[in-house]
């Protein structure tokens, strides 16, 4: 697409780390954390202990690759959170906290001296409410983020577990989004080979995710709440024809907890545009419409899209409102930027 769209990308998906950070066996006294391992100036292997987790290069730490990649494929601002693997909710709450601290405060560092280019989601202890509402608190109030970043899960809870609500219930009161990424993904134990968590378990963990919402009745009692889920909701875009279905035949099993056809909460929540295939856009287009779908390219990993937004400009059959929709104008109205804004610069108020 010609004109300001293909100027102006707002890539809600990406992640980034440190260049480096402390040795967190050290700090914390026992084991199960990532270490960056450095092999060369440009390339660091992520390390769980002694095993190799996954191989990173400088565009993954250093913001003045990320800037000039950005200007390369025309993405004006990047949403920057952590790598999922970091959240650690497994960990020690207290830890845990100590963790999305450094990891929060170096994307807050990032954000501060390139306010134009990033903004930031913060990560925050879920296996502890009361903790994941104070840094939640800090990231909005403090450091000046339009959200938090969150896993699909908390050690085996799903969201919409009694002891999750409270954070749901804190972004809605401080207007603040919530991206939800898949982690630790079920089913490992038979996905050993052909990359198969990230193909299959991903896209699984994310319906379970939205469903968990919509049937836990997370979405009802918090109308108000901005979330977004990534890699276009999973597989629940393609499942759901067989979700309301299956609402509407057993609803003694659906409709236990909120009574409400899980049709009702298509245009309540957002995803992001990393489908990978035409087709499948068109089809989430219809599904939820253009206004609920943001850019987002899981930059810079190899399942992501090379070229943020390239999908979408090549597109012929999307009409320039719907392209300027999904690649910038949602985004910033799912991180409130552009809004009135209270506290300090970047901490966004919810849309009115």
């Amino acid at each position: 697409m010609d004109g300001p769209a293909s100027r102006n990308k707002v890539d809600l998906h990406t992640h980034i780390l440190p260049k480096t950070w402390p040795d967190l066996r050290e700090r914390y006294g026992y084991g199960g954390f990532v270490r960056l391992e450095h092999i060369s100036p440009c390339c660091a292997r992520m390390m769980i202990d002694d095993r190799s987790f996954r191989e990173v290069h400088d565009n993954c730490w250093s913001p003045e690759r990320r800037i000039e990649d950005c200007d390369k494929a025309g993405v004006a601002l990047q949403a920057l959170s952590t790598v999922p693997v970091m959240f650690s909710y497994w960990a020690k709450p207290q830890d845990t906290l100590d963790l999305a601290k450094l990891l929060n405060d170096h994307i807050a560092g990032v954000v501060r001296d390139s306010p134009s280019r990033f903004a930031g989601l913060g990560t925050v202890p879920m296996q502890d409410a009361e903790l994941a509402v104070r840094e939640l608190e800090r990231c909005t109030k403090e450091l000046g983020f339009p959200g938090v970043q969150i896993g699909t899960h908390v050690n085996g809870k799903n969201l919409d577990d009694a002891e999750l609500f409270p954070v749901f219930e804190a972004a809605e009161e401080l207007g603040a989004a919530v991206f939800v990424h898949p982690w630790d993904m079920l089913g490992k134990e038979r996905m050993g080979r052909y990359w198969l968590p990230w193909l299959v378990g991903m896209p699984t963990e994310t319906c379970l995710a939205i469903c968990s919402v919509i049937f836990g009745g997370v979405l009802e009692r918090l109308p108000r709440l901005r979330i977004c889920f990534a890699h276009g909701g999973g597989s629940f875009p393609g499942t759901f024809g067989r979700i309301e279905h299956g609402f509407e035949a057993r609803p003694d099993l659906c409709a236990a907890v909120n009574p409400k056809s899980p049709r009702e909460y298509l245009g309540r929540f957002y995803v992001d545009s990393l489908v990978h295939e035409a087709g499948a856009l068109r089809s989430l287009i219809q599904l939820i419409g253009a206004e609920r779908i943001a850019l987002g390219s899981d930059y810079p990993f190899p399942l992501g899209e090379n070229v943020p937004g390239s999908l979408i400009e090549s597109m012929t059959d999307i009409d320039r409102a719907a392209k300027e929709r999904l690649l910038f104008a949602t985004a910033r109205e799912f991180l409130g930027l552009g809004l009135a804004r209270s506290g300090k610069p970047g901490a966004a108020r919810r849309p009115s």
